[in-house]
């Protein structure tokens, strides 16, 4: 197979079929769901188009259109063809378990959603009375509400050396949180917490249920929805099925270092390195260590589309759902932590008109991101759910644009309805 590679870019072939896998007994007939063949062949050929930036190892895409898949495919391999990989190729499939990152912020804040459902817990109650320990520092008015909001004052861990074992120590970063001095006193200011309201949010569930989380994901969400991974971590005995996540495109410089150093909490190659220690695959980390498939990932956003069920069972209520997409603060607040402004609900980020992460005219759009090009939503006003799930983690500019056209070609396929 002809190879071309560039510094840094991952060995891209001339031909991509040897590398690209389409379930065809999956996908619906695009005019079934107000579709057309011109429009997803538009949206395969953006893929293709980021594949071809070399930055991307490995690829999955799922697109649920009113309910049905309309494509579910992957291109790209699990091994042999990334950066310094001289092991033999081995062609990715379309149900391969990819490592969501922050968009397993979304998933998790599911599970306190369903406290709250429960009875067992209200997004207006305080931290402190579940967790008295985080009351230090004057922390302790900071509610459920606005810790799934990042307005908890605590975007960072404190200054520890960020070795991946420290996941595994959850007492000690649980400490470390309810020490931590909150940024800003009066909890009205926005900044993305990128892995620490996850451990606020697992010890709230810890302490209420007296389970662990992956007994919860399991039982709440996994389960229900069918799926074969969507946990937290990956057992040893499916790694290799997964595809390894890796750093490429140009050589991270200030100041972009030091933006990915506030969104990711630790400096980028490192947390490209952890990715793929062992300790990441054992630790439980609610904000950044969920692995699943794109299919999976799709059948969470589209059993909320469907106002809580899926297949004919229930997961929450319609209210629930509600609820956990409603914005919180002002539709355009500043963040502290991304630079950017950036409207979020209790649990995920949401969409905007006229233009937001989502696209064009997508304002009821609501979903999450995930170092930063894994992108799953769903859109109500297109009736669609979506997952892009990928493992190439680079700071080029021409990446962000490749994932943005992505996103674009499926809003341009999927019209309102």
């Amino acid at each position: 197979m002809l190879m071309y590679l560039r510094p840094g870019r991952i060995a891209v072939p001339r031909d991509l079929r040897p590398l690209t896998a389409i379930d065809h007994a999956a996908e619906c007939r695009p005019q079934d769901v107000g579709m057309t063949e011109d429009g997803v062949n538009r949206i395969w050929r953006s893929v293709e188009s980021l594949y071809r930036s070399g930055l991307q190892p490995a690829i999955t895409l799922v697109i649920r259109r009113h309910g049905r898949i309309v494509m579910k495919r992957a291109l790209g391999a699990v091994s042999g063809n990334g950066p310094g990989d001289s092991s033999p190729l081995v062609p990715l499939q379309p149900d391969a378990p990819i490592c969501l990152f922050s968009a397993s912020k979304a998933i998790s804040a599911l599970l306190l959603h369903k406290l709250i459902e429960q009875g067992k817990l209200r997004l207006e109650d305080r931290i402190a009375d579940t967790i008295p320990e985080f009351a230090q520092c004057g922390k302790g008015r900071v509610t459920v509400r606005q810790l799934l909001g990042h307005r908890a004052g605590i975007p960072d861990l404190p200054h520890v050396d960020p070795k991946p074992e420290l996941l595994l120590e959850w007492d000690e970063i649980v400490r470390l949180l309810c020490e931590a001095k909150p940024f800003d006193p009066d909890f009205d200011k926005q900044a993305y917490h990128a892995l620490t309201a996850g451990f606020i949010v697992g010890e709230l569930l810890r302490r209420i249920t007296g389970r662990e989380l992956p007994e919860l994901l399991r039982e709440w969400i996994a389960e229900p929805l069918g799926c074969r991974y969507m946990t937290y971590g990956l057992a040893a005995a499916d790694r290799a099925k997964a595809p390894r996540n890796a750093c490429t495109g140009i050589t991270p410089v200030w100041p972009l270092t030091r933006l990915a150093q506030q969104v990711l909490g630790v400096p980028f190659d490192a947390a490209v390195e952890a990715s793929n220690a062992d300790a990441f695959y054992d630790a439980v980390v609610p904000a950044g260590n969920i692995w699943a498939t794109a299919d999976e990932t799709s059948r969470v956003f589209q059993m909320l589309l469907n106002g809580g069920t899926y297949d004919g069972r229930r997961l929450f209520k319609p209210e629930t759902v509600r609820e956990m997409t409603t914005r919180v603060g002002r539709s355009w607040q500043f963040d502290h932590t991304l630079g950017i402004p950036m409207p979020f609900s209790p649990g995920f980020m949401l969409g905007a008109n006229p233009v937001g992460l989502y696209g064009l005219n997508s304002g009821q759009a609501f979903g999450h991101i995930g170092f930063m090009t894994v992108i799953c939503w769903a859109d109500p006003a297109r009736d669609i759910s979506v997952a892009l799930l990928n493992t190439g983690k680079s700071l080029s500019p021409s990446g962000f644009l490749r994932v943005t056209q992505v996103v674009g070609a499926i809003g341009s396929a999927c019209p309102a309805v």
